[in-house]
């Protein structure tokens, strides 16, 4: 069996994010996005480089909650696709592309957070989730990885 898997970027929140509703009223939510990128040295170091930037967008109710939750600065992980695309300009055909995410969060190894969970329903009080703290702070240590 293959394991579905989705493209993902990580990266931070750069300009400030819009929310639009298109002709069919459906919420679209478009951000300007920076992506860091380090190169390893010879002797093992790394050196940070300028980051890239793109387009990321989202639709229906996942665009309204990201633009509820997401703020210039913001470190997100995202899963989706790249759409490529092109427009008309003065005349001249632009190429240009972007990030369609289907799923987006904070980065948990960048960002603290509180998680607010739902009420257990009276069919998880008996299941194995019994039992458990519901709701909890959670505090990553400092960035991991790089």
């Amino acid at each position: 069996m293959t394991i579905p898997t989705q493209m993902s970027l990580h990266g931070f929140i750069a300009a400030a994010p819009e929310l639009t509703y298109g002709k069919s009223d459906v919420a679209r939510f478009r951000a300007r996005v920076g992506i860091e990128q380090w190169r390893k040295e010879a002797d093992g170091a790394f050196t940070k480089l300028d980051p890239l930037f793109c387009d990321m967008v989202l639709f229906k109710s996942s665009a309204e909650r990201a633009y509820a939750r997401f703020r210039v600065g913001d470190q997100f992980v995202a899963s989706g696709y790249v759409h490529e695309y092109e427009f008309e300009r003065d005349g001249t055909t632009v190429q240009r592309e972007e990030f369609v995410a289907r799923r987006i969060g904070h980065d948990a190894a960048r960002t603290r957070y509180n998680v607010d969970r739902p009420t257990p329903s009276a069919e998880r009080d008996a299941g194995p989730e019994a039992g458990r703290e519901s709701d909890r702070t959670v505090e990553p240590p400092a960035a991991i990885g790089l």
